[in-house]
């Protein structure tokens, strides 16, 4: 493939990484722990979170067994999610004492660990909860074995994991998706009290039958699957990213605002294309960011930002008439070497190593091999030089090239005094537990609004995608039509965000296409500001 047509190709973030696992783990395959580790017992919790809300959420999660380390990650997203209402804290659930949650405004534990040993603290707080709790997946029958009256009290009793492929939930009224390889199963029911307990949302099985996929009696609501697996832009992720609203903040009212984002301008950008789209958008009077790495490098060429006085006046022009800048990244590629294509800007990774496999799948290796707090110092501070040598102001958000960056990575740039990264991004085991990252065990997460996440960042969501004309890598095409309908998905989050990118060498057909749609679904655009 031409080096051309490789530099019109945006690498997506990986989001299931773990996808094996969880079909083990999810099904209740997994070797059950006879007892909670030591080290669980001893752990402290992991804080962060928006701080002045006066909100909290305790986020309880799951260590033992061959799958320990996927609670952990299970955990790490729900408290990023938790990040826009508030703080949080995430510990063990085998370290959990009585009256531990009294603290927080909200518990949600992550039951990621088929017949984890659950502490009768934690049973007995949640029985006489007075503040939401919301329980995922596995170990309900430890809490209703220990609650003899449960059925009664509660409405409903679960029977068993159904294994049906299961391609939709219905959300108020809204049709999201669920990926059918997904067969970690979901929990079915042997009673509900409809006078008593509230179906929130329903999964609809391949015969067009449906068993519910959350309920709610009292305080408790209860999720049959963790929908951290196989997500998409219009997955049944955003029911539990809503349903944190109810927990969280009940009063919040509806309101659906857009970001668009033009990606990938470098040196080597035209500045008739960035131009023409500019004054289309500033005519439309719509906002708009752009993401800008500093030098251009191929092969044996390099060429910077200040040598290209024509992109700069267009980026100037950009400045002046709706745009913000984003710094994304110095280079856009990290050697000569393949990282995973062909060493040049736009194409390649920057802060991690990937290649591309025998099946023609994009694998993320982990760090680079200088990686630490000086080298991701050092770039970020010659992209800023080199912004302010072309006489551009040093932008105040980050996105990392390909969505992609180590934990020392994500701690420079939370530390070189950025507002916020824009972006979706990974999660590494080890970050909650305090232990070193654990490169072979990450997630991808995006967001359906503005978090802070567990690196202590503000994270401006990118959660509908990317127009993508040809197919690559095993990813579709992705047209207009498509990412309306993501955007369509994501008005059942009440305060949601429906953000995408473009990339400009595209022309203007397109990207007008996607704002018209997505305008038509009621969304305003708004700056990256604004969020």
């Amino acid at each position: 493939m031409p080096a051309s047509s490789l530099r019109r190709r945006a690498v997506p973030p990986a989001l299931a990484a773990l996808l094996c696992a969880v079909l083990l783990l999810t099904t209740g395959l997994a070797t059950p722990a006879a007892s909670a580790s030591a080290a669980s017992a001893r752990a402290k919790a992991f804080t962060g979170g928006l701080a002045g809300t006066g909100r909290s959420t305790l986020v309880l999660y799951d260590t033992t067994g061959q799958w320990g380390w996927l609670g952990e990650l299970y955990a790490a997203q729900t408290a990023n999610l938790t990040g826009h209402f508030g703080t949080f804290a995430a510990l063990p659930v085998s370290a959990y004492t009585a009256g531990a949650m009294d603290a927080y405004t909200a518990v949600v534990y992550v039951g990621s660990t088929y017949d984890e040993p659950l502490p009768e603290a934690f049973l007995a707080d949640v029985r006489d909860a007075d503040r939401p709790v919301i329980w995922m997946n596995n170990n309900i029958w430890q809490l209703t074995a220990s609650t003899p009256t449960f059925a009664a009290d509660y409405g409903w009793m679960w029977s068993q994991f159904d294994f049906s492929t299961v391609e939709g939930v219905v959300y108020k009224g809204r049709d999201l998706s669920r990926d059918g390889r997904n067969a970690s199963g979901i929990m079915d029911y042997a009673s509900i009290d409809e006078t008593k307990a509230k179906v929130l949302a329903t999964a609809v099985r391949e015969d067009g039958t449906r068993i519910p996929w959350a309920i709610r009696s009292g305080e408790l609501t209860y999720i049959g699957e963790i929908p951290f697996a196989y997500t998409t832009a219009s997955d049944r992720y955003l029911v539990f990213s809503d349903l944190l609203f109810d927990a969280l903040a009940p009063q919040t009212k509806e309101r659906h605002r857009a970001l668009l984002r033009l990606e990938d301008i470098g040196p080597n950008a035209e500045p008739a294309e960035l131009m023409k789209i500019a004054v289309e958008l500033k005519r439309r009077k719509i906002p708009y960011s752009f993401g800008v790495y500093t030098v251009y490098k191929e092969p044996g060429k390099a060429v910077a930002l200040r040598q290209r006085p024509l992109v700069v006046a267009a980026i100037k022009y950009m400045l002046a008439n709706g745009g913000t800048m984003i710094a994304h990244g110095y280079t856009h590629q990290y050697t000569d070497a393949p990282n995973p294509y062909n060493g040049t800007s736009g194409d390649d990774f920057e802060f991690y190593t990937a290649h591309v496999d025998e099946q023609n799948y994009v694998r993320y290796d982990g760090p680079v091999a200088e990686d630490s707090p000086a080298w991701a110092a050092d770039r970020i501070e010659k992209m800023k030089a080199e912004f302010r040598a072309a006489r551009l102001p040093v932008p105040q958000y980050f996105e990392f090239p390909h969505y992609a960056g180590s934990a020392v990575d994500y701690e420079a740039v939370r530390r070189a005094g950025f507002k916020a990264r824009y972006e979706r991004s990974l999660y590494f085991a080890g970050t909650l537990s305090g232990t070193a990252p654990q490169y072979d065990h990450m997630a991808g997460q995006f967001f359906p609004y503005t978090v802070t996440d567990v690196y202590g960042s503000k994270v401006i969501p990118e959660n509908v995608g990317n127009i993508e004309p040809e197919s690559f890598n095993n990813h579709p095409v992705v047209l207009p039509a498509d990412l309306v309908k993501a955007a369509r998905a994501n008005l059942a989050v009440r305060d949601g965000v429906a953000s995408f990118f473009y990339h400009p060498y595209l022309g203007t057909k397109w990207l007008l296409e996607t704002v018209d749609g997505v305008k038509k679904l009621g969304y305003t655009f708004v700056p990256a500001s604004a969020m």
